[in-house]
């Protein structure tokens, strides 16, 4: 399953489970994003893409983090890792959200195929 077919899945999940498992139809749910019944259920069968920003807006709604939008991987046994989470531990609750926030959209952007952040420095120099 591609990404956005996830997405979707996880969306219509969240959907049919909202409130105790009583759910939510997808005309409310799309009056809650500000968006036509067709948009939800397009997002649900992966024909159309949420945004970053639609999936924040899903994510509070539903009350989860925009992670539970993004497949799962078995995290790597790796040193770097480790190291961040001891690092975390020692931050507040606050920078702990921005951090993972932080985390979020990264991972995100890099699902998504965007492009990679200029490194600092020089220029390349131009030949010609």
């Amino acid at each position: 399953m591609d990404l956005y077919g996830y997405v979707g899945k996880r969306i219509r999940e969240l959907r049919t489970t909202y409130s105790n498992g009583q759910g939510i139809s997808q005309e409310m749910l799309a009056r809650a994003m500000a968006v036509s019944t067709n948009t939800i259920s397009r997002w649900e069968t992966a024909t159309y893409h949420p945004t970053l920003g639609e999936l924040e807006k899903l994510g509070r709604f539903f009350g989860v983090s925009l992670l539970a939008f993004i497949p799962h991987e078995e995290v790597p046994d790796d040193d770097r890792v480790g190291a961040l989470v001891d690092v975390v531990r020692d931050l507040t609750p606050e920078d702990v959200e921005e951090v993972q926030r932080y985390a979020e959209f990264r991972k995100a952007r890099q699902l998504r195929g965007g492009a990679a952040r200029p490194r600092p420095g020089r220029k390349p120099k131009r030949s010609g």
